[in-house]
C-alpha cells in the first residue's frame, strides 16, 4: 500500500527522515539528542547553553522555556506509583525511569477477576486528534504511539519478570490467556490512532539484556512475533510507517522483527555491536542507531567524535536507512554533551560543512 504520508507535503527535515527511513537517498543523515529530564534538573542554564548553541539539533528550542524541574511522566518521579494495569512502580532518581516492583498477576488465581483497563480511557483523544491534524497541516509527520513496554514488558510487569520467564520455560497454558488481553488491549488503542489519520506509529519494548535475549528466539517466536505482527500489520496495511525501539541484545530477531514490519528500528550500539548490526540488519531496515550511553560518561570529546564517524562509516549508505539518535543522562559530563552535538552538527544535517 501506498505510505500515508505521500499524501501530505512535507517540510524539508521530515521530508529527509522520511527518504533515510525508506531508503529513497536522503540529502543528509537525520540525527538527534534526547537530554533526560534528570540531566536538565543537573544542569540546568549549564546544558540550556549547549542546546541553544546547536540550533541544527535542537531547531525548535526557545532560551527560557525549559522548566529544568518538570518531569512530565510519572513513572520518572521519586517514590511509587501505580499505574492503570494495577502494577506498582517504584524510583529513586528523579527524572530517571523507575521500575515495576509488584504485578497484580502474580499469582495466577487473581487472572479471574482482573479487568484490564479501558484502552481508550488513557488519552485525551480529542487532543490527539487536532495534533495530529496541525502536524500535517504543518508539514511534520503526524505520529502515534503506545507507552514504552507495550507489549513484551507489559507480560512481564503483570506477572513478575520471573514468573514470566518460568510461564516462558514451562509452556503455561495460562499464558496464551495473558497474552491475548495484553494484545486486544493494544490491538484497540492502534485502530483508534489509525482512524486520527496518523502517518507514523511508535512503540517501545526492550526485548534483550546487556549479552542476549531473555528468551530464545524460539519462544519469541511462538509467543511475541505473532503480536507484534498483528500490530505492525495493521499499521502497514493502512501505509502507516512502525518505529520500533528496543534495547539490549536482539540480533537474533532482528529479522523477525523486520518481517513483522517495522519500517524504523531503534536499537542499542554496545549491545549489539555495529559489526553486528551492519550482517543482520543494514539495508534490511532503516537503523535509528542509540549510539552508546555507556560511552559517554567516561570516554574523551575524541573519543566520543570516533565513536560517532565509525558509526557512520559502517552503517551509512548513499540510499539511506541511517540515522543517529543520543541519549544524555546525568552522568554524562557537558563537555561531552556538547562533543556529542558537535560531532553530529558536523557529520549530519543540512548544516554539515
Amino acid at each position: 500500500m501506498q505510505p500515508r504520508h505521500l499524501g501530505h507535503p512535507k517540510d524539508e527535515r521530515t521530508d529527509n527522515f522520511l527518504r533515510a527511513a525508506e531508503f529513497r537517498g536522503p540529502k543528509w543523515i537525520p540525527a538527534a539528542v534526547s537530554i533526560m529530564p534528570a540531566t536538565w534538573r543537573k544542569y540546568r542554564e549549564e546544558v540550556e547553553r549547549i542546546v541553544l548553541d546547536h540550533p541544527g539539533i535542537f531547531p525548535d528550542y526557545r532560551e527560557g522555556s525549559r522548566d529544568f524541574d518538570r518531569i512530565e511522566v510519572e513513572t520518572y518521579r521519586q517514590g511509587c506509583y501505580t499505574d492503570a494495569w494495577g502494577c506498582v512502580w517504584e524510583n529513586v532518581c528523579e527524572g530517571l525511569d523507575g521500575l515495576v516492583v509488584e504485578g497484580p498477576l502474580e499469582d495466577w488465581e487473581a487472572m479471574d477477576h482482573f479487568r484490564p483497563p479501558d484502552p481508550l480511557a488513557q488519552v485525551n483523544w480529542d487532543a490527539a486528534a487536532w495534533n495530529v491534524e496541525r502536524a500535517i497541516q504543518e508539514g511534520r509527520l503526524a505520529t502515534g504511539g503506545l507507552e514504552h513496554g507495550f507489549m513484551y514488558m507489559r507480560l512481564y510487569y503483570l506477572r513478575g519478570f520471573e514468573n514470566f520467564m518460568l510461564d516462558i520455560a514451562q509452556g503455561d497454558s495460562r499464558l496464551e490467556r495473558l497474552i491475548d488481553m495484553v494484545l486486544d488491549h493494544n490491538v484497540k488503542r492502534i485502530r483508534k490512532w489509525l482512524e486520527l489519520g496518523v502517518e507514523m506509529m511508535t512503540f517501545g519494548d526492550d526485548l534483550g539484556t546487556q549479552k542476549g535475549l531473555p528468551i530464545s528466539p524460539r519462544h519469541f517466536r511462538k509467543y511475541l512475533r505473532p503480536c507484534y505482527a498483528e500490530m505492525f500489520g495493521l499499521c502497514r496495511d493502512e501505509g502507516v510507517s512502525v518505529y520500533l525501539h528496543s534495547d539490549g541484545h536482539i540480533l537474533e530477531i532482528a529479522e523477525d522483527l523486520v518481517e513483522a514490519g517495522v519500517t524504523i528500528l531503534n536499537p542499542q550500539v554496545r549491545p549489539n555491536t555495529l559489526k553486528g548490526l551492519a550482517e543482520r540488519a543494514k539495508g534490511k531496515v532503516c537503523i535509528n542507531l542509540d549510539l552508546d550511553r555507556q560511552l559517554f560518561p567516561f570516554a574523551t570529546p575524541s573519543q566520543i567524535r570516533d565513536h560517532i564517524r565509525e558509526a557512520i562509516d559502517v552503517l551509512g549508505d548513499d540510499k539511506g536507512g541511517l540515522m543517529l539518535h543520543a541519549e544524555c543522562e546525568p552522568d554524562v559530563p557537558l563537555e561531552n554533551i556538547s562533543a556529542i552535538c558537535d560531532a553530529l552538527e558536523e557529520w549530519c544535517g543540512p548544516w554539515m560543512s
